[in-house]
């Protein structure tokens, strides 16, 4: 009895794809409703509005997403191991500080200034997962904690200035120095792909990034194990994994993957805004929430990640071309969210 158990599963996964059951209409709502409701709002948009369906319209919107999206695939590594990052919008707003510090004020070149804030990204995730797994801190407080940290850490060294070429430091005296014209071309250049001089390199910047977390956490034995983790974080430190060292190094790449989205948000701006990266956080965290409504996935994954920060995208430039009122989009995107999680997890529950 116990062979012929186990050896049906293998004679129906032998039979002809015609005699292996059809999907039902609810499997078929949780893969694909979201990009049916995806496609529908293109489509929506595209009548309602002119020029949304312009090629010029379709770079904007991935130029618009493209530091949001390299923030929540950030997000969306701490998510895997069941954690989570509230402090990617303030690390992304002190790397952009530190870049027009490191050059208007210390007058740096381009490759220091990048490798400073990469190497605060990294600095600030490797302090969150240490408070998080050795100091026994909940995840969404310690990063909380150092959100409100950086806020005012990053105020400081200008007492609450913006960075600018040309600007009065608090000492009386004008800064002297520039951004580099290399700096700049992170977040300005744009590439001859296919609609001439229109691709931003910062969306080229998000592609070739979410290829690589996707590849990382899909295919390598490192990503696989960091799924393990959060989906039994118990039970991976019982088969000997090194529970706490994925998690850490989760928060090392969130922090990473945030301090890139300042270098861009710097190099696009030309100057150090403090007050540029106050969206940041909620687009990015909506953009891998919603990557959990993606092919029925119900989990943290890089290519949901990825359309998550399209949708955002083109909902928020198609509510602006309709010129429904800003005070309204933070509503309506939120109400998009919660209506997309709660569909697919219903539908989840009622299939199991």
């Amino acid at each position: 009895m116990r062979t012929e158990l186990a050896e049906k599963p293998v004679a129906e996964a032998q039979q002809p794809e015609s005699m292996q059951p059809s999907l039902t209409l609810r499997e078929i709502a949780i893969r694909y409703g979201f990009l049916a409701l995806l496609f529908g709002l293109i489509i929506f948009f595209s009548l309602a509005t002119g020029g949304f369906a312009s090629p010029q319209a379709a770079v904007f919107i991935l130029q618009s997403v493209s530091i949001t999206g390299i923030l929540a695939l950030g997000v969306t590594a701490t998510l895997v191991v069941g954690g989570f990052d509230l402090s990617i919008g303030s690390v992304a707003t002190s790397a952009m500080m530190a870049a027009a510090y490191m050059m208007v004020i210390l007058e740096q070149n381009a490759l220091v200034a990048v490798l400073v804030c990469l190497a605060i990204g990294a600095f600030v995730g490797l302090l969150n997962g240490l408070i998080i797994c050795y100091m026994r801190v909940p995840d969404l407080l310690a990063t909380l904690g150092m959100m409100f940290l950086l806020i005012g850490l990053q105020r400081i060294p200008t007492e609450g200035r913006s960075i600018a070429s040309g600007m009065t430091l608090p000492d009386g005296s004008a800064a002297e120095g520039t951004f580099s014209p290399a700096f700049l071309a992170l977040g300005r250049h744009r590439f001859d792909f296919f609609i001439e001089n229109l691709v931003p390199a910062s969306v080229v910047v998000l592609l070739v990034l979410a290829v690589l977390i996707w590849f990382f956490l899909e295919y390598t034995r490192f990503g696989r194990m960091m799924y393990a983790v959060g989906s039994n974080a118990r039970a991976a430190e019982f088969a000997g994994a090194p529970v706490n060292a994925y998690k850490i190094w989760a928060y090392v790449i969130s922090g990473v993957f945030a301090s890139i989205g300042g270098i861009l948000l710097a190099a696009r701006l030309g100057r150090g805004d403090i007050a540029s990266g106050t969206n940041l956080l909620l687009d990015s965290v909506a953009a891998a929430l919603i990557g959990f409504a993606v092919l029925g996935a119900a989990k943290p994954n890089a290519f949901g990640t990825a359309i998550g920060a399209l949708f955002v995208g083109v909902l928020l430039q198609g509510l602006t071309m309709m010129n429904v009122p800003y005070y309204t989009q933070d509503f309506v995107k939120g109400a998009v969210l919660v209506i997309a999680l709660v569909f697919t997890f219903a539908l989840l529950g009622r299939r199991n």
